[in-house]
Order: C-alpha cells, then structure tokens, then sequence
C-alpha cells in the first residue's frame, strides 16, 4: 500500500479509499458547561454523534476505553447499540486494553456486536495506555505470570482471542453428556472478523509485530520513543516498517492503517473562545521512564488547518484518520465540527464526499 494518492499528496496508493472517522473518549463529569453530566449522558449522546456523523457521510464512529475513569469503559453494549440505530458507519475501538480482558468472553461480546452491525466490527485492541489507577488489570484478577510483563500478558490474551474469534476449537465436549469426545469454538462466529482486528501500536517494534501477526494498525498519537523527527515523520516511518513486515508475512489481504489527530476548527466566536488558544506543536516528554513523543494540536481557521494536514506525512500514507471530538459540549456541536470537517478539512487529505441514499447508504 504505497504509492501516490492525488488527493493527498502522496499517500496510500492502489486505488484505496481515504476515510474518516471520529473517535471520542466519553468523557463525563458533572460540572459547569459539560454536556455530559453522567454516564448515560456520555453513553446515550455518543450514540446520537454516530448518528449524526452518518448522516454526514462520515465513514466511522470509534470509542475510547479506559477503566477506572469517568470515562468510556465497557465498549461492546455501547457499539452494538450504534450497530442496531445505524446502517453504514463502521463501529470501532480505539483501543481495548487486552489487560482486562477475558478472550472467551470477549470473543462472544465482539461477535455479537458484529453481528447486530452487519460486519461493521472495526476492532481495535493493545496493551493499553497510562493509567492513574495503580495496577489495574490486577484488581480485575489478572496477573502476569512470574517472569513476564503487563505488555506479554496482552499479546497472550490477543493471541487466544484471535483464535477463538477465528473458529478454533478452544474446548471439548463432555462426553459423559454427548456421547462424543471433540473440540468446541465459541459461539457465536462473526464472518471476516479477523481481519477486522487492529493493534493500537505505540513503536515502530510493536507495528512490525502486528504486521506479523495479521493485525490492521492503529498508529498511537503517544510513540513511547523519540528519535528527534517530528511526530508525523516517526508515525510514518513506523507505517513504513509496518507495511514492509506486512508483505515480508505474506498476508493474502492488504491491511488497513490508521491515525487519529486532534483537530479543533475554529468557525465561530464560541470556538474561538474554547480553542482560540488551543493549536500546539508536538510535545516531548518522559512517560514511565520513557522519551516519548506526542502528537500536536491543529486549531484554527478550516482553511488553515486543511493546508497543514494535508502536510502531515503519516496522515498522507494512512488510509483512515480519525479525529477526537470534544465530547463534552454536545452533540450539536460535535457534529458542527464534523460538518466543518467533512465539508472543509477532509477533502484536502484525499477524502471525498460519497452519494449518499435516503436511507444512508451509499
């Protein structure tokens, strides 16, 4: 997936389609001009964005997941509600801490999800971010064992997920009951699910390894490396190695990457005075003993930000950006800001506008 991508500036190349999407981190706190004073608030309205963001040709709605935080934290009765109340928007994660997961039972959840949606199913899982909660995963009950860390425990459970969302036989009958002795997959099976699952990689390392494994790639706005190149340069220097160990796998399909930026476009005085001041270049810093680098703010004038974007390297070679919403003021003007986005800022990155029907699709 390299080559050139007119609308980009150079891009993903082989004819493959630019989306977008918006990713939202359901934050919700009950305190002065938040739109989102509960939990319900921050569930019931983020299904009502991807509503909205459908209606505007929008191409996916994906969700934050964070434990222990006012914040999005159990993802799949949340998706499988967008699944039933829309039709096309592809319905994701950006991303699962495959911490706290039970693959079993995660396997059923995601299956069910993907089912109510048609296989809209965008699946995106990790090791997680930083948290304020000390050793999370361990009060969930799951504890690596001795000798291995918090990332080995979550490659295992992918592992074992992966597996069991492809069918394998993970159990075996109780012969005493059936009068048989054979394998069992989890039920219920999601046609093409698996290659619908992306790894949310935070190196050029753990991308080459989602690319061994037949992972698509969400590409972290937080690298927990820096080799002194501006953010969007590393990105795409990890897309690069991501693409290579892709082919050097053999993978039948071509795989699908993915990039998330913070984008706050300024069209009224109400946004100039929530995010006149907001536009940030990229951020250096130790997280957990580690140089990492993060990735900036665009604010400002459509225009403006439409012509710095269509700059951004990793932006330009991914074939999926996703923009996190502010969610906390609403959804009307969420979806304003992903109006202004579609309309003014998208196309300059090589998205377009598709014929939409009365009822949504396309």
């Amino acid at each position: 997936m390299t080559g050139g991508n007119p609308g980009a500036g150079g891009g993903v190349g082989r004819g493959v389609e630019k989306k977008i999407g918006f990713l939202s981190f359901g934050h919700w706190r009950d305190a002065a001009g938040s739109q989102t004073r509960s939990a319900g608030d921050s569930l019931l309205q983020t299904i009502e964005l991807a509503e909205a963001a459908e209606e505007l040709g929008v191409d996916g709605a994906y969700v934050r997941v964070h434990h222990f935080e006012r914040q999005l934290a159990s993802p799949f009765p949340l998706l499988s509600a967008i699944g039933a109340r829309t039709r096309r928007i592809e319905i994701g994660t950006g991303v699962i801490d495959m911490r706290y997961e039970n693959p079993f039972y995660m396997a059923e959840e995601a299956a069910a999800a993907d089912l109510i949606s048609g296989g809209r199913l965008q699946l995106g899982v990790s090791r997680g971010s930083p948290e304020t909660v000390l050793n999370g995963a361990y009060t969930f009950g799951y504890v690596p064992p001795e000798g291995s860390t918090a990332a080995d425990l979550a490659r295992e459970k992918t592992a074992i997920f992966l597996e069991a969302i492809s069918g394998k036989a993970v159990a075996r009958t109780d012969p005493a009951r059936t009068g048989i002795s054979g394998g069992l997959a989890i039920q219920p099976q999601a046609p093409g699910l698996r290659d619908r699952i992306w790894w949310g990689a935070g190196t050029r390392q753990t991308a080459q390894w989602a690319a061994e494994q037949g992972m698509n790639l969400q590409s972290s706005t937080l690298l927990s490396e820096d080799t002194g190149v501006p953010f969007d340069q590393l990105q795409a220097e990890q897309i690069a190695l991501y693409r290579a160990a892709w082919a050097d796998a053999g993978h039948s399909r071509e795989p699908r990457v993915s990039v998330s930026r913070s984008v706050l476009p300024i069209t009224e005085e109400i946004d100039r005075i929530y995010f006149g001041s907001q536009e940030q270049e990229d951020q250096v810093g130790l997280l957990e003993g580690v140089r990492s680098r993060f990735g900036r703010t665009y604010a400002g004038e459509p225009d403006h930000i439409a012509a710095e974007l269509a700059k951004d390297e990793a932006v330009r070679v991914a074939d999926s950006v996703l923009f996190t919403v502010p969610n906390q003021l609403g959804v009307a003007y969420n979806a304003r800001i992903l109006e202004t986005i579609v309309k003014h800022i998208a196309p300059a990155i090589g998205w377009s506008a598709k014929f939409r029907n009365q009822d949504g699709s396309r």
